[in-house]
């Protein structure tokens, strides 16, 4: 359980296992570096992680067994809560930027003039919202909603984010 990625100032990333979807994604909205997917399964996990400098996040005991396995954290509850906490503890999550990281393809999201916005999104976002920020990986399109503030409602509730301060875009 060496946790050693993220041990300067850089946000820690992370290889996450297909067992662990939810974590993979609140990890994102915490606006981490967080590889997941279907194409990521036990070799191609470890691989990654092992190249790309990652902590590789799993539940599989299997993997366990592996010699010369990258730095790792097992995760030991079925909870996200509980899986979050346990990170925490293990490496720092405070050094990213929150609601930056598309959470669908986990590229970083880039700030884009209003007008880009113009008819992608809804009549209601269009006439209410003023910020946009863009995901050049998947195109989608985010602005601040009621989504962000339960999301930053619940990582304050675990201890892992303030409730206000550098949560906008």
């Amino acid at each position: 359980m060496a946790a050693t990625p993220g041990t300067d100032t850089a946000p820690p990333a992370f290889a996450v296992d297909a067992m662990l979807g939810r974590l993979a994604r609140w990890l994102r909205v915490l606006g981490h570096d967080a590889a997941y997917g279907p194409h990521l399964r036990r070799r191609a996990l470890v691989e990654c992680a092992r190249r790309e400098g990652r902590l590789l996040l799993t539940r599989d005991t299997r993997l366990l067994r592996e010699r010369n396995l990258p730095p790792h954290v097992f995760v030991t509850s079925d909870h996200f809560r509980e899986q979050l906490r346990q990170v925490a503890a293990s490496v720092p999550l405070d050094r990213a930027t929150p609601l930056r990281r598309c959470l669908e393809c986990n590229r970083p999201l880039e700030a884009v003039p209003r007008e880009r916005a113009a008819g992608r999104v809804p009549d209601y976002v269009w006439e209410t919202q003023s910020s946009f920020l863009h995901c050049a990986g998947c195109d989608r399109l985010y602005w601040p909603a009621t989504h962000g503030v339960h999301m930053r409602e619940e990582l304050a509730n675990l201890g892992l984010a303030p409730a206000g301060a550098g949560w906008t875009h």
